[in-house]
């Protein structure tokens, strides 16, 4: 897949030792803007536990418009990503991994899946939050301990397919 750096990136270059962070997004949908200083919470935790992060657009549908490729690399800019945040061309992994929505989360570990849903279950009201999904899924990955809920529902705008 296309960098916003220009670069061309697979899933398995970007793994790391302890597995691999993979989050479908976009620039424009509102659930991921209120998800923005989250994302990076976890992307850094995942980065200090030697796991891999990639963010992938797969809005085909909106390509010309507000997740041109871009708009992408301003978004990533203004957002300090350290991680590939990448085009999804044809949405085909989003397709493979059966991802819907933006933010959907997928975590591996050395072996494979290990959680898939949303970050936390306050999805509008961070502070709110109890449960913390995905940060407690990279903390088990990390110590290579066992995931208390390794699938929940994610909730975000529906991915941009082409008809």
């Amino acid at each position: 897949m296309k960098d916003v750096s220009g670069k061309e990136v697979s899933l398995a270059d970007v793994k790391k030792e302890k597995g691999l962070l993979v989050i479908f997004s976009c620039n424009t949908c509102p659930y991921v803007k209120l998800s923005e200083s989250r994302i990076k919470e976890v992307t850094a935790e995942a980065a200090k536990n030697n796991i891999g992060v990639i963010i992938i657009n797969s809005n085909e549908a909106q390509r010309s418009e507000e997740d041109s490729f871009d708009a992408m690399k301003e978004y990533a800019k203004t957002q300090g990503f350290t991680f590939s945040y990448v085009v999804d061309k044809n949405s085909e992994v989003a397709d493979a991994f059966g991802a819907t929505r933006t933010p959907h989360i997928f975590l591996f570990d050395k072996k494979g899946l290990v959680y898939r849903g949303a970050k936390d279950e306050k999805l509008k009201d961070p502070a709110a939050a109890k449960e913390h999904y995905l940060k407690d899924a990279i903390n088990a990955v990390a110590k290579g301990s066992e995931i208390k809920t390794n699938s929940t529902k994610s909730v975000g705008c529906g991915i941009k397919r082409l008809s």
